[in-house]
């Protein structure tokens, strides 16, 4: 992350969008429509809200076209009514990091997110526990869907 600070307390992670949040304004400008809608949600960083990416967990990553991804984040039943797609085009880096893993799942919860300009379009980097996920492309959208019952299983 270049402007969202993530560190470790005593009893806890300690998070703090506010760097990002002050270069948002100048930031947006360079995203293109679907990043930039998604990223200057004012839901999006409100810890606690229905609408913030924290807390979510990635579920599972289908390809939608040869250079598309769609990637479903589960709600964390105490905090989100809905699940997440994004959608992302233009697809030209994907990477996600953790030590051993072979899915998305084991990403774990999302600490938070940074989406950035990119000469392609945008980077969306999100910090989970214990790993991070990394698409460069030339858009994403967001959409939150009705959770089902389905989804309430640990």
């Amino acid at each position: 992350m270049k402007y969202v600070e993530i560190g470790e307390g005593e009893a806890a992670v300690l998070i703090d969008a506010g760097p990002y949040l002050a270069r948002l304004p100048e930031l947006a400008g360079g995203l293109p429509p679907g990043a930039r809608a998604f990223a200057t949600d004012p839901r999006h960083y409100e810890f606690g809200g229905r609408r913030c990416v924290k807390d979510l967990r990635p579920l599972d990553m289908r390809r939608t076209a040869p250079a598309d991804i769609e990637i479903r984040f589960r709600h964390n039943c105490f905090q989100h009514d809905e699940d997440l797609i994004i959608r992302y085009t233009g697809v030209s880096r994907f990477q996600s990091d953790v030590l051993g893993a072979c899915d998305l799942g084991s990403l774990g919860e999302v600490i938070l997110d940074e989406i950035l300009p990119h000469p392609d379009g945008c980077t969306h980097e999100l910090a989970c526990r214990p790993g991070t996920l990394v698409v460069a492309c030339t858009d994403l959208v967001a959409e939150w869907v009705p959770a089902t019952d389905d989804d309430e299983r640990p």
